[in-house]
């Protein structure tokens, strides 16, 4: 393997140095139509003159996209360095990157990507030494390589395997049937399927989610309210589907459903919130046995890990926001009777079943640590991990001997391992080829205080020996918010930033599940501004210590973290040079109206809630807290397929900081096609992102990349 080039410290800081740089010219920012739309929230008018963007199919807003990605694709080829950036971008992608093996039936089944393919490819092979051979290619899917597999699931002896497809990253999912042995096509493609796993009843057909789509307007936009759940028999049209749960009667947003791993309980799981979830089961080797209730209320995360005959194995953070594993005999299996296996710790747990063992991941700081436990609670050992950083997967068939899991960290490219459960053995299986050295790097997790004095961990990465002189080129990321953790993980795209001298920080806010249900209620709400002061304060720590100054720093975030960077520029334009808010939920006051946003209440409240809450989401609402400033170089992106936080927000975000910019600095709103949320994005549509994002963010730092390498 050609080694990567390193230039010499001082050439690399010289190579980002401040230089006069030939200007760029805007092209003049589009001027559409406003409307006199006003809405009145308890007394309060609010107008919404770009309300008519949320039209996604109107030929004015197709018009208005147009226009944009003029603008936008007029600025981005005007930056010198944009190929170098690309090329650079694809040499470090070039590389095989796989997945971790599973077993189904007889085979071993591994994702592998030779390097610049658009999507993965699905191998298998008969045992351990057998010869790999294409079972799904996804780049066949489609002419331009935007329809992905977004999921797969076999029957128990394998003979069968369901998988689902997205076109253009779109959530709503095709799902084909074959049989494995000679990949024929059983029975026909069910269409329209949303937020959906596939669940296996025996050989005969399957369970899945979806919602009725959308009839009227945009499909793309139009309000999914209510979730059901269906059993598919095989071989049957798609419209004779059984309605097993949910309709009319038990309005659900999102109902999930699985079967234990001896198919003797269908497991299912209700909520109108993506926090908390009301639990039942049905003991399927009982003909015509009912569905019961465990929990009836949504307070509360609970699923079943595995169950040993009428033995279930439960997680939840019912009575402990760090989550413990319980058990309860199926017979009477509501939570007066659960009885403590793991108990509850100062971390917070994440727990899976592998090979007839307990495996509880713990979050420690926001870093893995792994504990083995046998099926009656006993510790066995904890897991001696390469190094602090992200373990995950432990999740095998119970007759298995040996399991697989992948690490990483954010300089630590992500590493298959082969475990021996028996043992506690880790083996290197599949190390990554990526032209990155880790040590010539460090990565290091700091903690500072937050506005209310809250302590924050952070990790920042950068090359070592790097002068902290404030003037390093550095992008800071978070997202804060549903619960969800940022764990360590490596980027081949930053390698870009960090082998330029750059830095990069990732926080992680209130909102989260770093630190458990209590780290993530201090993020919700009333409590909102607290994500963003824990974001503002990561800033500002970075500032202090000398990583980075204003003119040097970017922040980054999607989705709820798009929700954060918007936030943030809009109470505090003057934090930094650039801003990144990409697929991003801007307008607080209608993203309920759109697709299953209905469903993100308990983390926002809404603007129909109350007065005091619709006035502290009017008063941090992006959209609407945009004011004639002087803005930061921002960059919003999204996507044409997006139906989950829809492009209306970024739009009417984008063309109201376009009106109100009073700065010299762009701009621009880059709008993907045939692309979605994110998932199942093309390698292409990858690389072609993040070219625009550095060559962005070093273009208005006023640096240049690579000039001495």
């Amino acid at each position: 393997m050609k080694p990567l080039h390193y230039a010499s410290l001082a050439a690399v800081l010289a190579g980002t140095a401040a230089h006069a740089q030939t200007p760029i010219k805007t092209l003049p920012y589009p001027k559409p139509r406003t409307v006199d739309t006003v809405t009145t929230y308890f007394g309060t008018k609010v107008a919404d003159p770009y309300r008519w963007l949320e039209n996604d199919q109107a030929p004015d807003t197709k018009s208005w996209v147009q226009d944009e990605n003029k603008v936008t694709q007029g600025y981005l080829s005007q930056i010198p360095f944009r190929e170098t950036i690309r090329k650079r971008l694809e040499t470090l992608w070039n590389y095989e990157k796989y997945g971790a093996p599973f077993k189904e039936g007889k085979y071993t089944y591994f994702s592998k990507n030779t390097g610049l393919q658009s999507q993965s490819v699905l191998y298998r092979q008969l045992g351990a030494t057998g010869a790999p051979e294409v079972f799904l290619d996804p780049n066949k899917f489609s002419k331009d390589g935007t329809t992905s597999l977004a999921g797969i699931n076999f029957t128990k002896d394998g003979s069968l395997a369901a998988y689902q497809i997205s076109e253009g990253g779109s959530d709503w999912r095709k799902v084909i049937v074959l049989n494995t042995a000679n990949k024929a096509l059983v029975g026909d493609t069910l269409k329209d399927v949303k937020f959906s796993g596939l669940a296996w009843k025996g050989n005969d057909g399957f369970y899945y989610s979806s919602y009725d789509k959308p009839k009227a307007g945009s499909q793309l936009a139009g309000k999914t309210q209510i979730h059901k759940l269906y059993y598919h028999k095989l071989n049957t049209p798609q419209s004779s589907d059984k309605l097993v749960f949910g309709g009319e009667k038990t309005p659900r947003r999102y109902i999930g459903a699985s079967l234990t791993e001896d198919e003797r309980f269908l497991v299912i799981t209700a909520a109108n919130t993506t926090t908390g979830n009301e639990l039942y089961i049905q003991d399927l080797s009982k003909p015509a046995s009912a569905i019961v209730q465990v929990v009836d209320n949504e307070k509360s995360n609970v699923n079943v890990l595995d169950n040993v005959g009428s033995k279930l194995y439960l997680e939840t953070n019912y009575n402990a926001p760090n989550n413990r594993v319980v058990t309860v005999d199926a017979a009477n299996p509501k939570p007066a009777n659960w009885k403590d296996l793991i108990p509850e710790t100062q971390n917070v747990l994440n727990a899976s079943t592998d090979g007839g063992k307990i495996f509880a991941n713990y979050l420690k700081d926001a870093t893995s640590l792994i504990e083995q436990y046998d099926m009656s609670g006993k510790k066995e050992r904890s897991i001696t991990l390469p190094s602090v950083g992200t373990a995950g997967g432990f999740g095998t068939k119970k007759e298995e001997k040996e399991t697989y899991y992948t690490f990483t960290s954010y300089i630590y490219p992500p590493t298959i391992f082969k475990y021996d459960i028996a043992t506690g053995k880790s083996t290197v299986f599949k190390k990554a080829g990526v032209q990155f050295d880790p040590s010539k790097f460090e990565s290091k997790q700091v903690f500072y205080n937050s506005k209310d004095g809250t302590r924050v961990p952070m990790i920042i990465t950068y090359k070592k020996g790097t002068a902290l002189n404030g003037k390093n080129p550095t992008l800071l990321y978070a997202y804060g918010g549903f619960n969800s953790s940022l764990t360590p993980a490596f980027s081949t795209s930053n390698i870009v930033l960090l082998e330029n001298g750059g830095i990069y920080a990732v926080a992680n806010l209130r909102g989260g599940g770093e630190y458990g249900e209590k780290w993530h209620l201090a993020g919700t709400k009333l409590q909102k501004q607290n994500v963003f002061d824990d974001f503002i304060a990561a800033a500002e720590y970075l500032k202090a210590n000398k990583y980075t100054d204003t003119d040097h720093l970017a922040i980054a975030g999607g989705s709820n973290g798009g929700l954060l960077v918007g936030a943030t520029m809009t109470q505090r334009p003057d934090l930094c040079r650039v801003a990144f808010p990409a697929v991003g939920v801007m307008d607080m006051l209608r993203y309920n109206q759109f697709t299953a946003g209905a469903g993100w209440a308990y983390d926002y409240g809404t603007a129909q809630d109350s007065p005091e809450m619709f006035q502290y989401l009017y008063k941090y609402s992006p959209y609407h807290a945009i004011k004639p400033a002087s803005y930061p170089a921002t960059m919003v992106t999204t996507a044409d397929h997006d139906d989950r936080v829809v492009p209306a927000h970024s739009f009417k975000f984008g063309q109201r900081l376009q009106d109100s910019q009073q700065g010299p600095a762009p701009v621009l709103i880059r709008i993907e096609t045939k692309a979605g949320h994110g998932a199942g994005r093309s390698t292409a549509q990858v690389i072609g992102e993040q070219t625009d994002k550095w060559a962005f963010m070093f273009q208005n730092m006023n640096l240049t990349p690579y000039q001495n390498n």
